[in-house]
């Protein structure tokens, strides 16, 4: 590796070829000149000379001159100096330019390419002239860079003329002179991507192609946008990759919807095609239903390892051809691939690491439509300009590389400490909603999946309109957790879900109640060591109040005895948590994480901390369960049920003795009860139905003396 410093002067640049000019280039001089001919005859006179002959001299028009328009300067460049070679990104002109540069390093090793960090400067001072463009400012680095200072120059060329390349200057904060490199023109775009969009075989309705903006009304021009055209208004290349696959699912029972732990499988299962690295490559999947059924539009993977290298969209509930419909399919095709990116949602920017701030009135392709808080979906749209926001488009063109390339770091929401003020209780609250969190118990053993229940109550006696969204995979209540040691973090599910617009009138009185497991996120284990943990909820309203929940105390505790501690150790890990998230898979990538829950089932059954497994397992027994491989051309792989395997496991878990709180025992037996009625067992699915109904009845006497 080296470990020379890319800014030193000890380095010497070399400068490669020019870009052709594009049919854009002489498609736009054609029309300026036009435009400025049509100007100057209109608006001044034309000379004339008189030239010596015979009789009345003849005027003979000499034309002006005309000024041919200069090329923009912003895009990307590159160029070498000794083993090092620089991407550069100038952004000081054209569409929606963000005034600044910054840039990517990376060392040729062998026959290897390595990166090395990158820099950005946030703030230069740019100066211009008819002949070049000078951009100089401090720049900020992932490394201890010795010659910090960057000083960009460009020539000024008119669109005749190849691009000017940059010559791009380091120097230390006293001046004194680094490396210098000489950076060709490489592409107008800020960054490349290669997008795969692959079609499940029993999707009824077309793959999103393009929407004319123009069909409704909306706060931007009118023009026709693709997924590829939204990201290039943002200087973001997207490449499709030649062909789309269709992904046969035959093989599944009709009408069979999709859940995460099948759709995590796929994504490691397509990604394992390609080198498991950091790289400029992003899948997405167009699927037909989800096992949330039509409410769900489309969510964003992460996995163990390399995360955001895909989405998936479902086109049971986005589906169609009439204007509303491409218009949502638009949104939401480039809202999942924003998450990719690293992109969170508008209101939920100071859950990012570090921090920014939230931005709910934001017109972004990163917000809801239908939760804006200034008049909701109609206001929305109507004022939507399809694009993202200032902040973002910075995000996108000039975040360091592995903050934003697919398979780099973390998507930015995860363990990122949060400011702890968001523990203290509200000033005011005029929401008319009043949140609760509680839990079965307020202690846990070591390893036991930290469940908490919500409550969402109505207190304005004129009722209350509110999404029903409780669970914080749908991204509209986020769950602030202070550990023992006094880091306070915020809770990020594994998986993102995008919601559709649902509305409900809360009544004075009336509680919308769901509960969540929250052991294992983007930040990995959360309950990881004993001690005292704090949660605290907040529910983001339709009209951009944050509800407050109060604070849940509870205790994670010591082991007690030889056996308390080994459970501990096989339920506790990242595998064994994305098992609990997923409630179950078949992936070989959590291969580890099942071969530890079955040696918990083999040497401790009788455990109380056994029943989560059974849990898990029962509920995975139960389904059909389908993945995409990575074959030639793709095809879904299905795993028959095993019911009889599923009403073991799960009744066993959800006996009165259980710890597995009720209303988690109630939503495992409704998928028994319609794994069975899809497999045609009414009889067995009407015995689950009632074992259900008593744990229903149960947990509703609970709650009233809660």
């Amino acid at each position: 590796m080296n470990h020379q410093d890319p800014t030193s002067g000890e380095l010497n640049g070399l400068v490669g070829d020019f870009a052709e000019l594009s049919v854009d280039d002489i498609a736009a001089l054609n029309a300026l000149n036009r435009e400025e001919s049509e100007q100057i005859a209109a608006q001044e006179p034309t000379a004339a000379v008189s030239i010596p002959a015979v009789g009345p001299a003849p005027l003979i028009p000499i034309p002006i001159p005309l000024p041919l328009p200069k090329r923009a300067v912003s895009g990307r460049y590159r160029g070498s100096v000794g083993s090092f070679q620089l991407e550069l990104r100038v952004d000081v002109d054209g569409v929606r330019p963000q005034n600044r540069v910054s840039g990517d390093f990376y060392s040729f090793s062998g026959g290897t390419l390595n990166y090395v960090g990158s820099f950005i400067v946030g703030t230069p001072a740019i100066a211009v002239t008819a002949t070049q463009v000078t951009i100089r400012g401090l720049g900020s680095y992932t490394f201890s860079a010795g010659a910090p200072v960057v000083q960009v120059t460009i020539q000024r060329r008119s669109l005749l003329q190849p691009p000017a390349p940059a010559e791009v200057r380091f120097f230390t904060t006293a001046g004194a002179p680094g490396a210098t490199y000489n950076c060709s023109f490489e592409s107008r775009y800020f960054r490349t991507v290669r997008l795969e969009t692959d079609r499940v075989s029993d999707v009824t309705t077309p793959v999103f192609a393009n929407y004319n903006t123009g069909l409704l009304p909306s706060g931007g021009p009118a023009r026709n946008l693709s997924v590829v055209s939204a990201y290039a208004e943002a200087g973001i290349e997207m490449i499709p990759t030649s062909g789309s696959d269709v992904i046969n699912i035959a093989e599944a029972h009709a009408g069979a919807s999709w859940s995460d732990a099948e759709l995590h499988d796929s994504m490691t299962r397509h990604f394992s095609v390609f080198r498991n690295v950091p790289q400029w490559t992003v899948w997405q999947a167009v699927c037909q239903n989800h096992d949330l059924g039509p409410g769900l539009l489309g969510i964003m993977f992460d996995q163990l390892g390399p995360q955001r290298q895909g989405c998936a969209v479902f086109h049971r509930g986005l589906g169609g051809v009439t204007p509303q419909q491409l218009r949502v399919q638009l949104q939401t095709y480039v809202h999942e691939l924003g998450h990719c990116f690293n992109l969170l949602h508008s209101w939920q920017k100071s859950f990012a690491t570090p921090p920014a701030v939230d931005r709910p009135t934001s017109l972004s392709w990163m917000n809801y439509p239908w939760r804006y808080p200034l008049g909701g979906e109609p206001a929305f749209w109507s004022a939507f300009p399809f694009q993202f926001d200032t902040g973002e488009l910075v995000h996108l063109r000039h975040a360091f590389r592995n903050n934003v390339i697919m398979g780099g770091n973390p998507f930015i929401s995860g363990a990122g400490e949060v400011n702890p003020e968001i523990m203290a209780d509200p000033i005011s609250d005029q929401s008319g909603l009043q949140l609760e969190i509680f839990a079965a118990s307020t202690g846990f053993a070591l390893g036991e999946p930290v469940v908490v229940r919500f409550g969402l109550e109505g207190t304005d006696r004129r009722g209350s309109t509110v999404h029903p969204y409780l669970h914080p995979n749908m991204m509209l209540t986020n769950i602030v957790i202070a550990k023992p040691n006094g880091r306070v973090v915020a809770y990020d599910p594994y998986i993102d879900h995008l919601m559709a617009g649902t509305e409900r009138n809360l009544a004075q009185g009336s509680v919308i109640q769901d509960s969540a497991y929250i052991g294992y996120g983007k930040g990995g284990l959360y309950f990881d060591q004993p001690g005292t943990y704090q949660i605290r909820a907040v529910y983001n309203a339709l009209d951009g109040s944050r509800v407050l929940s109060n604070v849940l105390n509870v205790c994670v505790k010591y082991p007690v005895t030889a056996q308390d501690q080994e459970m501990a150790d096989l339920l506790m890990g990242q595998e064994q948590g994305a098992l609990f998230y997923l409630l179950g898979s078949d992936s070989e990538s959590l291969r580890r994480g099942n071969a530890a829950f079955e040696k918990a089932l083999d040497k401790h059954a009788d455990h109380p901390l056994a029943d989560y497994v059974r849990l898990v397992h029962g509920i995975n027994a139960a389904r059909t369960y389908k993945a995409v491989d990575d074959s030639n051309p793709k095809r879904c792989t299905v795993r028959p049920a095993n019911l009889a395997q599923a009403t073991k496991l799960l009744t066993n878990a959800a006996a009165a003795q259980s710890p597995v709180d009720d209303i988690t025992k109630g939503q495992c037996l409704d998928r028994l009860v319609t794994a069975k009625r899809t497999a045609g067992d009414e009889q067995g699915a009407s015995e689950v139905t009632k074992m259900a109904h008593n744990i229903g009845a149960s947990r509703k006497a609970k709650v009233g003396a809660h």
